[in-house]
């Protein structure tokens, strides 16, 4: 048992108090301690380092808002749709609620693509900091799912039907996949029995995971430090450190870092609560129109989108064509061919590429492109799995690196964002071409990433953080 620290009897009323909690509760005044007053992070993060506290910020408000909203939802195909309509009507400030929690939805995402971008840009992802990539990633995909899940409780038009469309994508698994599209249905066609699965997943299933990888997250981040825009480690053995062996590139996370975040939310909710008041349908991109109808089985709408957020892996798989397999066989030909002549191997070595390309061609050939086009869907996401290892390069921050790699990265960018566009536009010719083009870039930037990483003149990153006080 811990010693009771002894406290003045002249100390104010508000140190007794806290000295009578930290000597019954040591463990939680340990974890502020490491966690923030003396948990030093770089002292030149500038505003990309907001985003991930503004996601921690909007995952509190999904589940405060959530668990008002399930107090007066309906899981029952009967009464969905009207249990939400007598929310936003009857229900006191019911609309609110729900508008929040629809806005959140969409802020989720975007401020998540936003932090995840942050750390394409500066290496975030380097070693020694796999495993809090590996995390995020984690993280990303369980709101995907939670956000998929979540869609479909309106009982609406759209979210039946989009529902509908992702799950019967799982029956082009060959041999599983009729059977898998019926586990999750629970039923042969999107009903009541689909509608309490996803409910029962969406409010306690994947929150909890959600929720147990955030804290993994924030731990490994924690136990190997913040990234900085420089790419320097402040804590490393040959940091500058002082007498007390705090790193001297380094300042405590409370209060500086605490009081910049504060500053990032209330901008944050300025612009949100804007959204909820001005536009919570954001022009049909965060509330589809057509799910203000209740969801008719023998109605399908004349064009089936999945929400804004989900769009460029959408375009994706609409991408995958029997047309562009032969694209799709020529890239793995060529990359198999590249493999052998350009590098030293023995023999067997080459036989196992040459067999492997060969197999996976004639399982081309032999599958729908149906299913080819789920399997490019799952795997523009599970790729960023590997990036830590994809990136090859001498530097971490694209401060030092050449200016194309910037070039590079912004084309990759526009490049995700026209494949969003596309995601929610009804299928054309001309569409349909920039999202194969589009499909074939994406996965192009990472696979060749070991290669062109390593291209141009780098500069010398600095010994220690660059910082202008402000």
């Amino acid at each position: 048992m811990a010693e009771f620290k002894e406290i003045s009897p002249n100390a104010s009323g508000a140190a007794k108090l806290t000295n009578w909690f930290e000597n019954r509760f040591p463990t939680a005044f340990d974890a502020y301690r490491v966690h923030m007053s003396e948990y030093y992070a770089p002292k030149n993060f500038n505003f990309w380092y907001i985003f991930g506290s503004l996601a921690l910020l909007v995952l509190v408000i999904q589940i405060v808002t959530g668990i008002f909203l399930v107090m007066h939802y309906k899981p029952d195909a009967a009464k969905a749709f009207e249990s939400v309509e007598y929310i936003m009507r009857d229900v006191p400030w019911g609309w609110l609620i729900r508008y929040m929690h629809s806005t959140g939805a969409s802020a989720f995402f975007v401020v998540v693509y936003l932090h995840m971008f942050r750390g394409l840009l500066y290496g975030s992802y380097r070693k020694p900091r796999e495993l809090v990539w590996i995390f995020g990633c984690a993280i990303f995909l369980c709101l995907m799912a939670e956000a998929f899940m979540g869609y479909l409780l309106p009982w609406g038009q759209m979210s039946y039907w989009g529902a509908q469309v992702i799950v019967n994508l799982f029956s082009a698994i060959p041999f599983v996949g009729p059977d898998l599209a019926l586990l999750i249905r629970g039923d042969y066609v999107v009903s009541d029995a689909t509608l309490n699965r996803f409910f029962s997943f969406h409010v306690i299933a994947v929150p909890l995971v959600l929720l147990g990888l955030v804290a993994a997250h924030l731990m490994a981040l924690h136990d190997v430090g913040s990234n900085n825009p420089d790419g320097v480690e402040i804590k490393g053995p040959k940091a500058p450190k002082d007498a007390k062996g705090k790193p001297l590139d380094g300042v405590p996370f409370h209060p500086y870092y605490t009081v910049h975040d504060i500053f990032g939310v209330s901008v944050f909710l300025m612009v949100f609560t804007a959204i909820i008041f001005f536009a919570p349908e954001a022009g049909g991109y965060f509330l589809e129109y057509n799910n203000f109808i209740p969801a008719d089985p023998l109605k399908t709408p004349a064009h089936i989108a999945p929400v804004w957020y989900f769009t460029p892996f959408y375009s994706m798989l609409r991408a995958i064509t029997s047309e562009m397999m032969y694209a799709l066989i020529a890239c793995v030909v060529g990359a198999a061919g590249l493999a052998v002549m350009r590098f030293k191997m023995p023999s067997l070595f080459k036989a196992v590429i040459v067999g492997a390309a060969v197999a996976v061609v004639a399982m081309m050939l032999a599958i729908d492109a149906k299913f080819w086009g789920v399997v490019v869907m799952g795997g523009a996401v599970i790729i960023l799995f590997f990036l830590p290892w994809l990136d090859q390069s001498p530097v971490k921050s694209i401060r030092y690196r050449p200016d194309w790699h910037k070039y590079l990265y912004a084309v990759f960018v526009i490049n995700f964002v026209v494949l969003a566009y596309l995601g929610v536009q009804p299928p054309s010719e001309l569409g349909g071409r920039v999202s194969q083009i589009g499909t074939l870039f994406y996965f192009g930037f990472f696979l060749l990433m070991p290669w062109w990483s390593r291209l141009g003149e780098f500069k010398t990153p600095p010994d220690r953080v660059t910082f202008d006080a402000h």
